[in-house]
Formats: structure tokens, sequence, C-alpha cells
């Protein structure tokens, strides 16, 4: 089992001045069907535990983060955006990770969270995300960060569970695609469907050669 993350980079983020920090992490970037979704978690500088077993989403089970999801939600405050196969196929995925973000952002402002005095703990090494904000915010790439700092694998398992969930609601309207194993990604029997059966609208049409 891989080590779990920590909170090691969060209290020194905090020790340094952050007030508030927003981990963001995407799921579905490289799919062919379906959105793409980035999940944002808000903690403070009081969080000093986070629930137990948590890890990047990539690394436990479908069973593991289904049960973790709820847990993530108690423990600090959440939220999920989307971008749609078609925002991908008019915008471009950078720019719809941005969009997606900025949409989640807003849910966590509207639910009370202080998104403007955040520190921003983004996975990997660039920042997509402030090009779509009129508003910047302070952002600090990671790469590994899903791995490593408990608040981007807690933003991990919400995206990961919501956009899961989905792409099973979507197998039942198309289930010749397989969407629910490969939840939307160019397995064999995804690309064998696309050539047969043609594209639905949750294709990434741009994506199809």
């Amino acid at each position: 089992m891989p080590a779990e993350p920590s909170l090691q980079v969060e209290t020194e983020m905090f020790a340094s001045g952050a007030k508030l920090i927003i981990g963001i992490d995407e799921v579905g970037r490289g799919a062919m069907a379906g959105p793409v979704m980035v999940g944002v978690c808000a903690i403070s500088p009081s969080v000093t535990e986070f629930p137990t077993g948590l890890r990047d989403s990539k690394l436990v089970s479908e069973k593991k983060r289904t049960a973790l999801f709820p847990q993530v939600q108690a423990w600090a405050p959440t939220a999920v955006g989307e971008a749609s196969a078609l925002e991908i196929d008019e915008m471009g995925i950078t720019a719809c990770l941005g969009l997606a973000a900025k949409r989640a952002l807003a849910l966590l402002h509207h639910g009370g969270v202080s998104v403007g005095e955040a520190t921003v703990l983004l996975d990997g090494s660039h920042d997509w995300l402030n090009p779509a904000l009129s508003s910047k915010l302070s952002v600090v790439t990671r790469v590994k960060a899903d791995q490593d700092c408990a608040v981007v694998s807690a933003a991990s398992i919400v995206a990961k569970v919501t956009r899961d969930e989905l792409m099973l609601s979507l197998d039942r309207e198309h289930p010749e695609y397989g969407w629910a194993s490969n939840k939307g990604y160019g397995a064999a029997l995804h690309m064998q469907a696309i050539k047969t059966r043609g594209l639905t609208p949750y294709h990434r049409a741009s994506w199809v050669k």
C-alpha cells in the first residue's frame, strides 16, 4: 500500500502565512467521452488530521473511494465543477480545466468559503487555473501533490467518485460503449463501439480520429 499523504506541505504553507488552503485536482482529462471534472477541498490552519486511509484516488479501489467520499465531505468543504465534452471540443482541454475549476470554486464561495483569501495547492507543474479567473488567486503547483498532500488527495477523491457516478448513469443510456468499466477512456471496447456505432453527444468529437 502506498504511503499516506500528509499535511506537511499544508502546515508549511500555513506557517508562511496562508489563511486558507484549497487543494485542487482533476479527473477525466484524457477521456474520449464524458466531462472533465475538477475537485476542490478547503482547509483552515486548525486542521491537524484527515480521514484514515485517504489516498490519491488513482491509488485506491472503487470501493474504498466510495467509502472515503462522505468522510472527506464531513472533514472539509468540498465541491466539484465540470466542463462538458462539447465545451472541450470548442475550447480545448486546458481551458476547460480552468473552467471546471472556476465552477467548483464558485460552489465553494456560495457555500461560505472565502475563496479570494485562499492559497491554492494545485497538482502538477502548470498553473492552468489563473488564466480562467478574472480575479487571480495565489497558486502553488506541486508535482504529485495528489499523492503527497492530504487536501489534494481529498479533492481527487470527490472528483473521481462524482465523475464515476456520472459515467455509470451515462452507461445506462449507452451501454454499448462500456462506460461502466472504462469511464469514457479509450479502452478497446469503447474504441470499437465508436467505429461501429459512431459518436454520442457525450463524446469529445475532436478527439476521435
